[in-house]
């Protein structure tokens, strides 16, 4: 439950440390932009993932996937690639959209890895597993959809001092 943990913390924290710092310069926050460099954070985190646990990972596919390692590789790098995107103004929209793609193609192996007991890093959850990362890539789905591709338009702001509702 520490990945979820930290995924989600990963996710509000810059926004909250943003609004603290908008707030002591009396300044608006620019809360798209900080939702792409949030959900940028998570991906790049994703990819380090796929470098430091890539054992596990590989346990998350079923046998029959050809080149398991290099599968592991090659979806580690595109979500290093969708995590860059995601900082720069011009790929926004794309890798927020290339990302929902990842979140719900690699669901799959979320549900492999909860029926078969292969927990990623030498965990054994079992289905807890899928319980744990079903919800987190429903949240960030609708995070990237809701927030990042439909719901605010470029110019959105947030008035530091202004109440949030």
């Amino acid at each position: 439950m520490v990945t979820p943990t930290i995924i989600l913390l990963q996710l509000f924290s810059p926004f909250g440390l943003a609004f603290v710092y908008s707030n002591s310069r009396n300044n608006s926050l620019n809360f798209k932009k900080y939702a792409y460099w949030r959900l940028g954070i998570a991906f790049i985190f994703f990819f380090v993932g796929h470098l430091v646990k890539t054992e596990g990972m590989v346990e998350m596919l079923p046998s029959w996937v050809p080149f398991r390692l290099a599968t592991v590789y090659l979806t580690g790098l595109i979500e290093l690639l969708i995590g860059v995107a995601l900082f720069m103004p011009k790929y926004q929209i794309l890798a927020a959209r290339l990302a929902i793609v990842i979140f719900v193609g690699f669901f799959p192996a979320n549900i492999y890895t909860a029926l078969n007991g292969t927990g990623l890093g030498g965990h054994q959850w079992g289905p807890i597993y899928l319980l744990a990362r079903g919800p987190l890539q429903i949240i960030l789905i609708v995070r990237a959809y809701f927030i990042c591709i439909k719901g605010y338009n470029n110019s959105m702001q947030l008035n530091a001092k202004a109440p949030i509702d």
